[in-house]
Formats: C-alpha cells, sequence, structure tokens
C-alpha cells in the first residue's frame, strides 16, 4: 500500500500502487452520473419524508401507519424496502465523492492540503448551519447537519490509504449493526415516540422540532459513515467521472448492492406492511437490524447504477462531463441531472411544500391523508423540483441554497481568489 509521505504533500488522496492515477477535470465540467444520481435520488428523499408529516395514527417501526388500507400497506411496504434508509447512505456516498472531487480540483489550482482541508471544514460547518436553521424553520428530520457533522470528523480520512479506509469501513458496519439494536428495542418498550410535525401552533412546534433534530443529527451521522468511506474509496478511481472504464466493477456492485439490500429489507417490510402479523422482538430487532446495515448496500448500488446509466446516456451540452460517453442525452435525463446539481435548493423546497400540504396550522392534510396519498404528494412535489430546476438550467441560474453555500464556505479564504473553480 502507498499513503502520503508528508502530511502537506499536493496529493490529497493517496492511492494503492496499480489505481487509476487521478486526473482532476477542467474548471466547469461535471461529471452526469452524481447530479444524475442526487436527482434521482431526491425522489426517494420526499417519500422517505412524507410520511413522517402525517400524524394522529399509530405507526410501527418505520412510521407506517397501522390503520391504512391495502394500498396503504403496499405502498409502507415497497418504501421499506427500496426507500428508507437507502437513500441516506446513497447521499452518504456521493458526500464522500464530492469531498475527494473538490479536494483534487483545489490542489490543481496549487493549493496545499491545509488549505483544501480549512476549506471543506468551512463548508461542513456551514452544513451544518442550513441544517439548524432548516430544523428551526421546517422539519426536525434534516440530514444536511449529519452530512455536516461527517464532513467536518472524517475530513481527514481523505488522506488515508485505501486499506485503511476499507478496514474502519469494515468495522463501523459491525458498529453501526450493534448501534441499530437500540431504536427498535426502545420502540418496542415505550412506543414509537410523537413527531413534533403534529403540534398545532408553529411556534410551538419550534423547541420540540429542534429538539428532536438535535437528538437525531448525530445518530444520523453515525449511520452512514460506512457509505462516505466508500464514496471516497470510489472517488479516487474515479468511478462515476469515468464509468465507461469501470462498467463491469459498477453492474457488479449495483446487482449485488440494491440485491442485497432487497433481500435483507424483505423481513422489516413485510412487518410493516403487516403481512407478518405475529412477530415478536425477537424477530422484529434482528429485521430492523438486517433491514439498517444491508441499506448501505443499497445506497453503494443505486449510485453504482447511476454511473451506469450516465454511461449509457451520455453528454448534454451544458451539464457537462466526462468525455468519449456517447450522445445527448434527452430532456428527462438534462431536467435530472439539473435538479441534482440544485439538489441542496430542491431538498429544501421539498420541506417548505410538505409543511405547506401537511402541517396542522397551515394545509392540514397530515391529519387526512393515508401513506399512498402522502406518497403521491411526495412524487408530485418532486416533479415540481424537477421543473423549477430544469427552468433554472435553461436560464443559466444556479440554485439559491447552493449560492449561499458557496460564497459563505469561500468567505476570507485565499481559494477564493487563487483558482477556485467555475461551477455552473
Amino acid at each position: 500500500m502507498s499513503g502520503p509521505s508528508n502530511p502537506t504533500d499536493l496529493t490529497i488522496a493517496p492511492r494503492d500502487a496499480g489505481a487509476a492515477q487521478a486526473r482532476p477535470p477542467a474548471a466547469g465540467v461535471r461529471a452526469l452520473a452524481p447530479d444524475l444520481a442526487r436527482g434521482t435520488m431526491l425522489l426517494l428523499i420526499a417519500l422517505a419524508h412524507a410520511h413522517m408529516y402525517l400524524y394522529g395514527h399509530e405507526t410501527l417501526f418505520r412510521g407506517y401507519r397501522t390503520d391504512g388500507g391495502t394500498v396503504d400497506r403496499v405502498v409502507a411496504g415497497l418504501q421499506v424496502l427500496l426507500v428508507d434508509g437507502r437513500a441516506l447512505p446513497m447521499f452518504a456516498a456521493l458526500l464522500g465523492y464530492g469531498m475527494v472531487r473538490l479536494a483534487d480540483r483545489h490542489a490543481a489550482t496549487g493549493a496545499d492540503w491545509p488549505q483544501v482541508r480549512g476549506l471543506l471544514r468551512r463548508r461542513s460547518r456551514w452544513l451544518i448551519a442550513f441544517g439548524f436553521v432548516h430544523a428551526l424553520l421546517l422539519f426536525f428530520g434534516d440530514i444536511l447537519a449529519a452530512y455536516g457533522l461527517l464532513g467536518l470528523v472524517l475530513v481527514g480520512m481523505l488522506r488515508a490509504r485505501d486499506r485503511t479506509l476499507l478496514l474502519v469501513a469494515g468495522l463501523w458496519t459491525l458498529v453501526f449493526a450493534a448501534i441499530s439494536v437500540l431504536p427498535p428495542l426502545a420502540m418496542i418498550e415505550n412506543g414509537p415516540a410523537p413527531l413534533p410535525t403534529a403540534v398545532e401552533s408553529p411556534l410551538a412546534a419550534i423547541l420540540p422540532r429542534v429538539g428532536t433534530w438535535a437528538g437525531l443529527t448525530p445518530m444520523l451521522a453515525l449511520d452512514v459513515v460506512t457509505p462516505m468511506l466508500l464514496g471516497i474509496w470510489a472517488a479516487r478511481r474515479r468511478l462515476l467521472d469515468e464509468p465507461g472504464r469501470h462498467r463491469r466493477l459498477l453492474t457488479r456492485v449495483a446487482a449485488g448492492g440494491i440485491g442485497i439490500a432487497v433481500l435483507g429489507g424483505a423481513p422489516l417490510a413485510l412487518i410493516d406492511a403487516q403481512v407478518w402479523t405475529d412477530w415478536s422482538a425477537g424477530t422484529a430487532v434482528p429485521a430492523y437490524v438486517l433491514h439498517s446495515v444491508t441499506g448501505i448496500g443499497a445506497g453503494i448500488g443505486y449510485a453504482a447504477l447511476a454511473g451506469l446509466l450516465a454511461h449509457r446516456l451520455g453528454n448534454a451540452p451544458g451539464l457537462g462531463n466526462a468525455p468519449g460517453l456517447g450522445g445527448a442525452p434527452g430532456p428527462v435525463v438534462s431536467a435530472l441531472a439539473a435538479c441534482g446539481q440544485r439538489s441542496l435548493t430542491c431538498y429544501l423546497l421539498q420541506s417548505v411544500a410538505f409543511v405547506a400540504v401537511f402541517s396542522p396550522w397551515a394545509g392540514g392534510l397530515g391529519g387526512r391523508l393515508g401513506d399512498a396519498a402522502a406518497s403521491a404528494v411526495a412524487l408530485g412535489v418532486w416533479l415540481g423540483t424537477v421543473l423549477l430546476a430544469e427552468s433554472m438550467r435553461r436560464a443559466g441560474r444556479r440554485g439559491p441554497a447552493e449560492v449561499l453555500l458557496r460564497r459563505l464556505s469561500y468567505r476570507q479564504t485565499p481559494l477564493a481568489s487563487a483558482g477556485a473553480p467555475a461551477r455552473r
């Protein structure tokens, strides 16, 4: 194994001998696969969050109501199988991937490791701040702060050897499995915790919402350490930047990861869909743990699948991509990628829409709709953000949340005036 001989060497992400040499992309060039993955996976985020706004009903392990009809139960089972605990790891993998690509771009401009590390830490701190404001105003289940916390604590892993990355990822998976025992035990013992989305007054909802967020954020961060480390490993090999060179590996990861997640998620999906009704603590707790751990497979599998699709669909004017990936994709892919480029803005807009539709002090539908109807609302909200992102792309406008995060992250830093790469 090879590693950095000096912590201030310009090589931001050391590689094993024989691994593909990093070639930082030119300024303004974007790989299609990560944007396509983010844009598509925002649908899963919307589906995973929408039913959390429902209230006035008893729920099971993943928050789906127990008094729903047949369609509600089918939707609950499918979402537990394919959505819940699956999109979060994929975004964590893309977080690790993106940190490496950002570090490489700045290293190519002449920045040293302390400068790049400072930028990444500053960006992570601002993500935590964004998450706090998100929870304060809108949604207790914010994921931005968890990703910011990960970036802040684990930025040093960008310099770790491959062997160290994989070893820590494997060991942490065991830790994660042990931690995953706690939520189902607590739910069986005390019942599901009441969610702050049911509070009647917008002012009265603030404290319970922020309190729930403060306890949930560290748990979410602990959940996705492994996929983030695997994302760092993947970025060193440019798996999503050059998917054509890695089709065989991406195919195996996509099939294996998603397949493992489906098999591992099936027991809990049957419980939450109320097909398996004679479960006990001795069967439900292992089912919950298995669902949680195999969600890592779905996360990296979905990201790999996005890489394969990007290779097939090719490059589109204005989107940017690694060269040699074929012809231009159609308008659907362009819109999905535009949504992925503006994923922070679109993610926050989802919460704005859900509060307006579901909250008892706004639209009030959270007390009247079932899980299937909530998922239909989620689909509509996601489609709306995709259309908005595409209109912004055509107008040549970036997402306002992305612009703000960039300005805050680069404020009072030499990188702001030392060749920071242009972004569309």
